[in-house]
């Protein structure tokens, strides 16, 4: 009884234990080696420019990395930064929207707890995710701004809020827009809440969120390829071999990746108030209704993109902006039944401590115990080898290479010299500036050792002589790696004039 009163009466520090969580994160993050994951050397690479759009993906994220890299220079520990406080924003808003909805206040810790153990939130985010963390961080936004308009007496900053996370959400990820469309959706059956949508206060809404999507969507009208072929490519992964119509593969294939998604989530909460589980099936409520047509209305509408796209291939993160209204839901339930919390609180923060912690504790031990199994993954490749063994007294004026992962990973290495990626700007000249040039390669596995046509293509291209010059191979120890074990660097020096 005495534990009960005590979580009763500290409901509020889930939002401490939370902030500790992601401070943790960000720390493990610093204290391994400074080698970047893919989407993680992506963002270092892409911090060097300010731009409307980057490619596939929006650039919420890459603006955001941008200012950081402008402030405090990039390096790991800023690229960490950035991925923690969105992470920490998503939970503490998410808390807040609990909050708003349900009458115990200990079920705002029962949601926060509930959306630890999806997938994406507790292992794909800390492994390795930019854009969807940041569309995490808008989802959170507009439901607390969502329904903090739909359970309070109408006031504009509600209104603001909702069109900011609409806009924010639109150029964090294309598919977020399901969610603000699965919300109108989930209350045009409820006269009571219908009546929000005709507030003059929509148009202040709709006009912030115009402003904030404008510029982006300036630029995806003139580069609409750029911004949907590599989406749609990945959609369709596989579908010339499949043996299915490609509406029944793809079905399929979204079954799967949304049961992966919710499985964990639905059986840890079936297991904590089994005893329950009629009384909540059962129970409603007005907030019940409107996320579980959220929920539904959303799986339709990417049912309907699937078959209308020729999909064949959905990947569970792409149905995390979705998966994360479940918790939210089961919480609602929770409360219509007028089930008390607090003797299930202790089992639900065990298993949502040991998913999230662990994780990130998982992740950093990796890095010291995978080589001893031959574990070697990206935080080993030893790019800060590298750069202690090509550096000179005269830094490069630019470092030309023909890979994401070694351009941002040399970014961090060489904070202060232009990374040029070959193929990133495919329309434009690519001009060098005048000075000595450093190009560097990954040679692992590359037989025989000489520079790789793309870069040797450009460096012609811009009248610099390589036929006389050998590209220099270094054979750097990996990072906490077994004594022996080494991974290879191909590089030349030219002069560009």
């Amino acid at each position: 009884m005495k534990r009960r009163n005590l979580l009763a009466k500290r409901a509020d520090a889930i939002y401490v234990l939370v902030a500790g969580y992601c401070l943790l994160s960000l720390v493990l993050k610093i204290l391994r080696p400074d080698s970047l994951e893919i989407d993680e050397s992506e963002q270092a690479f892409l911090s060097q420019f300010l731009m409307l759009g980057y490619g596939a993906q929006p650039p919420f994220y890459n603006w955001l990395q941008y200012g950081a890299a402008a402030v405090i220079g990039i390096s790991v520990t800023s690229v960490a930064i950035v991925k923690n406080a969105l992470l920490l924003l998503f939970l503490l808003l998410y808390g807040l929207t609990a909050r708003i909805l349900t009458k115990d206040r200990l079920l705002q810790t029962v949601a926060i707890l509930g959306v630890l153990t999806l997938p994406p939130v507790f292992l794909l985010a800390q492994r390795d995710l930019s854009h969807t963390v940041a569309a995490l961080f808008s989802v959170s936004l507009f439901l607390y701004g969502f329904f903090r308009l739909l359970k309070n007496p109408p006031d504009l900053a509600s209104y603001l809020i909702v069109g900011a996370a609409v806009g924010i959400g639109a150029i964090s990820k294309y598919n977020f827009v399901i969610i603000p469309v699965s919300a109108l959706l989930a209350i045009l059956p409820e006269a009571s809440l219908r009546e929000r949508l005709f507030d003059w206060r929509v148009l202040a809404s709709a006009a912030i969120c115009a402003l904030v999507i404008g510029p982006h969507a300036y630029w995806v009208i003139n580069n609409i390829g750029h911004a949907t072929s590599v989406t749609v490519a990945e959609m369709r992964e596989g579908s010339d071999a499949t043996l299915l119509p490609h509406a029944i593969e793809g079905m399929i294939s979204l079954a799967i990746a949304s049961s992966k998604g919710v499985a964990l989530t639905l059986a840890v909460f079936g297991g904590i108030f089994y005893s329950d589980i009629g009384k909540i099936a059962r129970a409603e409520s007005l907030w019940t209704r409107v996320v579980g047509r959220m929920l539904v209305a959303s799986f339709l509408m990417v049912a309907l993109i699937v078959v209308a796209m020729g999909a064949t291939h959905i990947r569970p993160k792409w149905l995390a902006l979705f998966t994360a209204l479940l918790p939210l839901y089961l919480v609602l339930k929770i409360d219509a039944a007028n089930i008390d919390p607090a003797p299930r609180l202790p089992a639900l923060l065990s298993i949502a401590g040991i998913l999230s912690v662990g994780v990130v504790l998982m992740l950093w031990v990796r890095v010291y115990i995978g080589p001893a199994i031959g574990d070697y993954s990206f935080a080993h490749t030893p790019y800060n080898g590298f750069a202690r063994a090509v550096s000179s007294e005269a830094p490069p004026a630019a470092i030309v290479v023909d890979d994401t992962i070694l351009a941002g990973n040399l970014r961090i290495q060489f904070p202060d010299a232009p990374i040029i990626l070959i193929g990133f700007f495919p329309d434009a000249q690519v001009h060098l500036p005048s000075g000595r040039i450093l190009a560097a390669w990954s040679s692992q596995g590359q037989t025989p050792k000489k520079v790789p046509p793309r870069i040797a293509k450009l460096l012609v291209g811009e009248d610099v002589s390589i036929a006389d010059r050998e590209p220099e191979i270094v054979s750097i120890p990996y990072n906490a790696g077994r004594p022996g074990d080494l991974y290879e660097f191909g590089y030349i020096w030219v002069e560009s004039r």
